[in-house]
């Protein structure tokens, strides 16, 4: 699939963080009701994803996150993407302040350390990551900022 380097309209707009985050909430709550029977495939490129829980920075309470990932030596790879949005995505955020994380795959419950993959690193993942999901490429033209990684490691 060619990358998509024209920003589709209404990306940045107030109401699509909204509609994101109803998405998530109810992506979230079908993974957990099915032990990730459902809700555990983006339908687009047939991605995987997990339910990251992290801290909130100000509320200091869980928030999960429903994420495409890849596994690899160990290590499970998110991208902070937020579907080419300008903003950080909170989770990032949250994980910056307080790395200590859960992660769900499937029914499979685990306790990570997150980190931020360097420049080499992430130079090294962003292959893999397109070959599973290609549009990351067009969510990294769509915006200015440095769209970045992270490794959530085994605790």
């Amino acid at each position: 699939m060619p990358v998509m380097t024209k920003k589709p309209p209404g990306l940045n707009a107030p109401w699509s963080k909204p509609i994101v985050n109803v998405m998530s909430k109810l992506n979230t709550w079908v993974y957990r009701r099915t032990g990730g029977k459902l809700g555990s495939t983006f339908p687009l490129h047939d991605a995987p994803v997990l339910l990251l829980t992290t801290v909130g920075r100000k509320s200091g309470k869980e928030r999960t996150a429903p994420l495409l990932y890849l596994e690899k030596n160990g290590d499970v790879i998110v991208v902070a993407s937020c579907g080419g949005m300008d903003k950080t995505p909170l989770w990032y955020l949250n994980l910056s302040k307080t790395p200590e994380v859960r992660v769900q795959i499937g029914d499979r419950i685990e306790e990570r350390l997150a980190r931020v993959a360097d420049d080499a690193e992430k130079k090294a993942l962003w292959p893999e990551l397109l070959e599973m999901y290609p549009e990351f490429e067009s969510y990294q033209s769509w915006t200015e900022r440095n769209i970045p990684v992270v490794v959530l490691q085994p605790r």
